[in-house]
């Protein structure tokens, strides 16, 4: 019984590994945070995995495990540290290339000013869930993630057009 519970996790995990790594892009910069935190993501996971029922999509409740973990994980080390991550760890390159790559590297720099949560609504919401997918991962009701992606939208927009202009 063990035996086919860690293969199901396994399979389960390998299907959906990008999500993994798509919330630790989205909330870390330093590789060794990245790191640690997908080593506490894939833990929590398992720890949680015997308590899964299916009553939404795995990937579903595979976003709510990591996108908790990070956002955890980021206020303990806020709070060990003292100086936010965003500010010390910036990495964007010098020279960008072609123009699709600046287009993503400006995207990316405006999402890494927005709020912990607000961070993972639109990474939820560029992945193509349903705003009733994205309230169940993020505990927010169905009408406040319409209202959220709204004013995100508009705060990204602001951000890109603000560096674009200089």
């Amino acid at each position: 019984m063990k035996e086919q519970l860690e293969k199901e996790f396994i399979d389960d995990i390998n299907e959906n590994l990008g999500i993994v790594h798509k919330v630790a892009n989205i909330y870390f910069m330093n590789s060794e945070e990245r790191e640690d935190v997908i080593q506490e993501m894939l833990c929590h996971l398992w720890k949680g995995y015997p308590s899964f029922r299916g009553h939404s999509k795995f990937s579903t409740w595979m976003y709510w495990v990591c996108l908790n973990t990070a956002i955890t994980y980021l206020s303990k080390s806020k709070r060990n540290k003292h100086v936010p991550l965003s500010h010390q760890h910036i990495q964007v390159g010098d020279e960008i290339g072609s123009e699709p790559n600046e287009t993503l590297a400006l995207l990316n720099k405006a999402i890494e000013n927005l709020s912990q949560i607000n961070k993972g609504i639109i990474l939820l919401y560029l992945e193509d869930l349903s705003y009733e997918e994205i309230a169940h991962i993020t505990g927010l009701s169905k009408s406040n993630v319409s209202v959220r992606l709204v004013r995100i939208k508009k705060e990204l927009e602001k951000e890109l057009k603000k560096t674009l202009n200089h």
